[in-house]
């Protein structure tokens, strides 16, 4: 695990524990008062995770998710109560699937469709496995999570160094937890599906587009997660755009094991609006 000291990289468990920390309410309904981490609106990826984790709460033991399909309605707003409502849409013999709506306010902000599913036998075909970086134990660890007003839970070491005059973070790059974590998938799951959201918008955009924008927010974002992982390991992340058209951008992304392996692939579209010309 990570070799940083414990004053540097604080402690993940916790980090967890109280981003899922969810209170019950009547019903399949859950409240949290979410931290914006400085950031003026909640992360789409924790409100997503948070989402996802309400599902998990409703579900056996046993029955990870195998996939989320999700839409941003509203924009979420940090200090204000998160309410999460579950609907238990069907519960089969090997799948089960969620309907999550996240709400401030008495408005939605977020509707999530996640399905579960037993684990079972079948063929495991893998991929090729994807272009050839550094490790990340070579590369160093900038201090991006509080420019990027995450949660310092994250280890992340960075392929590429990002231009001098702006700090998104770049794809691909490696991630885990920056300590070792519960053995629950479903938690895994989660925090795999928060990170799914970094750095997204920025990658929709088409090589070679002008930089200046006057909006850029996520609409949709989709999960499927392939293989069993875990957070607590080396993860690489890696975001490609796939078409720009009509102010949105489609950008696909995956991730994989240090040793190759795709565990999860990741489908984003953002609005893309560019800015009015100058003069």
């Amino acid at each position: 695990m990570p070799d940083e000291t414990s004053e540097e990289m604080p402690d993940a468990r916790a980090a967890a524990a109280q981003m899922f920390a969810l209170e019950p309410l009547d019903g399949d309904a859950f409240v949290i008062a979410p931290d914006g981490h400085g950031r003026e609106r909640l992360f789409g990826g924790q409100v997503a995770a948070q989402s996802l984790r309400a599902a998990c709460l409703t579900i056996e033991p046993g029955r990870p998710p195998h996939s989320l399909h999700a839409y941003f309605i509203r924009p979420g707003m940090p200090g204000e109560p998160l309410r999460l409502d579950v609907d238990r849409t069907r519960d089969g013999r090997a799948f089960s699937t969620r309907h999550v709506t996240a709400s401030q306010g008495g408005k939605p902000i977020f509707e999530m469709v996640a399905s579960f599913h037993d684990p079972e036998p079948g063929y495991d075909w893998p991929p090729p496995e994807p272009p050839r970086v550094p490790g990340p134990e070579g590369l160093p660890r900038p201090g991006v999570l509080r420019l990027m007003r995450h949660p310092r839970m994250f280890d992340i070491r960075l392929v590429r160094r990002p231009p001098a005059d702006r700090f998104p973070l770049p794809h691909p790059f490696w991630i885990r937890a920056s300590q070792r974590l519960d053995d629950d998938p479903g938690l895994h799951a989660c925090l795999i599906t928060y990170l799914s959201d970094m750095a997204v918008v920025s990658s929709a955009r088409a090589p070679g587009s002008p930089r200046a924008l006057a909006q850029a927010v996520t609409l949709d974002h989709a999960v499927w997660f392939h293989r069993p992982a875990r957070v607590d390991e080396w993860l690489l992340y890696s975001v490609d755009p796939v078409t720009n058209h009509g102010a949105r951008g489609l950008a696909r992304g995956s991730l994989h094991t240090a040793d190759g392996v795709l565990v999860a692939s990741i489908a984003q579209e953002a609005l893309l609006r560019p800015a009015p010309p100058q003069g």
